[in-house]
């Protein structure tokens, strides 16, 4: 296994020294797992799609419309 250092600031850090029962380590290796997985998937979802940058800009518009609608309502 690899040995990679991290940065964080320095108000995670003292949140994360609450916490000294977690295996911080494992808990960015599932991150950095859980954000490839979700990367390969968008790149494969990308590969097959037929969509334009355009369509995709315009859907996305149009989803943020309808989500403002439905929770201004709310």
């Amino acid at each position: 296994m690899t040995t990679m250092t991290l940065a964080v600031p320095l108000e995670l850090k003292h949140k994360m020294e609450t916490f000294p029962e977690m295996n911080w380590s494992e808990v960015a290796r599932q991150a950095f797992m859980q954000r490839i997985k979700d990367l390969e998937f968008l790149k494969r979802f990308k590969s097959d799609s037929t969509l334009t940058e355009e369509d995709a800009l315009r859907l996305g518009r149009e989803l943020n419309k309808n989500l403002a609608k439905r929770y201004k309502k709310a």
